[in-house]
């Protein structure tokens, strides 16, 4: 599951504002979205589950990995999801650290893309007089996969980071998994209604500027 809290307008109040800047968020959002759950896909597949390729989730058509509610939601109130993607941990070649393997490929893909949204718009800047879309388009691309790499690796149910705790916990602290697994939707929900990921925030912005100098923004 790929939880997308955004910290800007929500893109319902953008489409009535301004149209082509809803249009480019939204190209970005859906982009973001599939390519972090093909990663989760092809990790799988990679290590011989062959489920994900048999519920049609090896691919980079969007519409495979978009969940209706979750994106309903993220049009109307910022916060959504995508289609999480089923594996089984038992197939995998890595008995121990498939699962976390896995979970990793989607934050991991994130971070990538928006490296490489970094550096295209460092190379727009550079390259004379980029159009204004182009520059929202790659900003927006960079922050939201900046957001989704950073919020799903928290340790809560069903975010990815949760499935690092099965290997980082030594067995007399696996009931915490067990705890977390049960109530863990429970909690992120609380959490967000709150605005408690705004505890995020200097890490997110940490990041950012990581992923910019990288890109040599300064």
């Amino acid at each position: 599951m790929l939880p997308v809290p955004l910290a800007i307008v929500t893109p319902l109040e953008l489409l009535v504002s301004d149209p082509a800047e809803f249009v480019m968020l939204a190209l970005a959002l859906v982009l973001a979205i599939a390519l972090h759950e093909f990663a989760h896909a092809l990790v799988a597949d990679l290590q011989g589950d062959r489920l994900p390729r048999a519920m049609g989730r090896l691919t980079l058509n969007p519409l495979a990995h978009l969940d209706p509610v979750g994106t309903i939601l993220l049009v109307l109130v910022g916060f959504g999801w995508g289609k999480p993607v089923e594996f089984r941990p038992s197939a995998l070649r890595s008995r121990r650290f498939g699962g976390a393997l896995v979970a990793l490929a989607g934050p991991v893909m994130n971070l990538l893309l928006a490296v490489i949204a970094a550096v295209g718009l460092a190379a727009a800047l550079r390259g004379g007089t980029p159009s204004q879309l182009t520059l929202h388009f790659l900003a927006d691309f960079m922050s939201i996969n900046v957001i989704l790499a950073v919020f799903n690796l928290l340790p809560l149910p069903p975010l990815d980071g949760s499935r690092l705790l099965t290997i980082l916990l030594p067995p007399s602290r696996q009931h915490i998994v067990y705890f977390l697994d049960r109530y863990g939707f429970v909690i992120l929900l609380i959490v967000v209604l709150i605005g408690g990921i705004r505890f995020l925030e200097p890490i997110i912005g940490w990041v950012t500027d990581v992923v910019l100098r990288i890109a040599g923004i300064a």
